[in-house]
C-alpha cells in the first residue's frame, strides 16, 4: 500500500546547487536528500518540494513530499535522516499525509526572508548568509516603494528570462522591511513566486535605497511590465525560504523561522 509522508526540511544553501536534481553529479538539496531516504524505505523515493530555491538559497521551512511503498515510523525520516543527511540539511518533522497532498500544489502562501548587512565592513563569518550592501540605505522609501507590490499583478518586470511559469500573475500578501543594527530585513509572503522574482524585486529596491531611484519607480516597473527597465537580480546569499502554508485539514506543523543576526 503506498503511503504519502510530508517533510519539513532545512539546509544551508551554501554548498549546493540549488534543489533541484542535475546532470553530472552537481550537488543539489534533492540529490543529497534523495538517496537518503530511499535507503531508508528500501526502495528508490522522488521528492518534491513546495520551491525549488536556487544556488545559494538557504531554506529553513521547506517542506517536501514522497511516496513509498513499505511501512515506517514516522520518526524514522526525522532520526533516520537526520543520522545519514551531511550538516548543512536536516529534517524537523515528518508527517503521513493523504495522497492528493502536494508540498507544490497544495500551497497556499510562501514567505522567503532577504537579509542585508549594511554597513562600511563585509561580514566574515556571514559571508555567504546575508547580502552585504555598504552604502547606506533609505529604509523608509524602501518600505513606500513596495508597497506598490501588494494584491494580485502582474510581475513580469521581476520574472527572470529563464522562467518556465505559464504566466506572471501572483498576489503578493505582505512585504515589510525593518532594520535592527546593522541588518535589514526584507520579509515577502506571496501565494507563489516567480523564478527570480524576490531577489529582483529586492534589487530594484536597492536603487530606490540608495536614491538611484524614486519612490515611486516600482510602480512604474509594475505597470511597464519590462524585466530590462528593473534592477539587477540581487544576490543570492542573503535569501531563505522560511515558510510554506497548507490548509489546516492537513494537520502540517508551523514550518521554518526567520533568522535573525543582529
Amino acid at each position: 500500500m503506498t503511503q504519502r509522508i510530508a517533510l519539513g526540511v532545512e539546509y544551508d544553501g551554501s554548498r549546493f546547487n540549488g534543489w533541484q536534481m542535475q546532470a553530472h553529479g552537481t550537488r543539489t538539496v534533492q540529490a543529497v536528500i534523495e538517496p537518503v531516504l530511499s535507503q531508508i524505505a528500501d526502495h528508490a523515493v522522488q521528492v518534491i518540494c513546495a520551491g525549488r530555491t536556487d544556488t545559494g538559497v538557504h531554506a529553513t521551512g521547506q517542506v517536501v513530499h514522497f511516496d513509498l511503498n513499505t511501512q515506517r515510523k514516522l520518526k524514522a525520516w526525522v532520526m533516520g535522516a537526520n543520522a545519514l543527511l551531511p550538516g548543512d540539511v536536516c529534517v524537523h518533522w515528518a508527517r503521513a499525509v493523504d495522497a492528493e497532498f502536494s508540498a507544490r500544489f497544495s500551497a497556499t502562501r510562501r514567505s522567503y526572508r532577504y537579509v542585508i548587512l549594511n554597513r562600511p565592513s563585509r561580514a566574515a563569518l556571514l559571508a555567504k548568509r546575508v547580502s552585504w550592501i555598504y552604502d547606506r540605505l533609505d529604509l523608509d522609501a524602501m518600505q513606500t516603494s513596495a508597497q506598490a507590490l501588494l494584491g494580485e499583478n502582474d510581475f513580469s518586470a521581476f520574472r527572470s528570462a529563464a522562467c518556465q511559469a505559464p504566466h506572471a500573475h501572483r498576489f503578493m500578501h505582505a512585504i515589510k522591511l525593518s532594520r535592527e543594527a546593522d541588518y535589514i530585513y526584507i520579509d515577502i509572503r506571496a501565494n507563489a513566486f516567480l523564478h527570480h522574482m524576490v531577489r529582483n524585486i529586492v534589487g530594484s529596491l536597492l536603487m530606490v535605497g540608495r536614491g538611484e531611484q524614486p519612490v515611486g519607480w516600482l510602480a512604474e516597473l509594475l505597470a511597464n511590465k519590462d524585466r530590462t527597465r528593473a534592477g539587477p537580480t540581487a544576490a543570492a546569499d542573503g535569501l531563505y525560504l522560511v515558510k510554506v502554508e497548507y490548509p489546516e485539514h492537513y494537520g502540517l506543523p508551523e514550518s521554518g523561522y526567520y533568522p535573525k543576526f543582529s
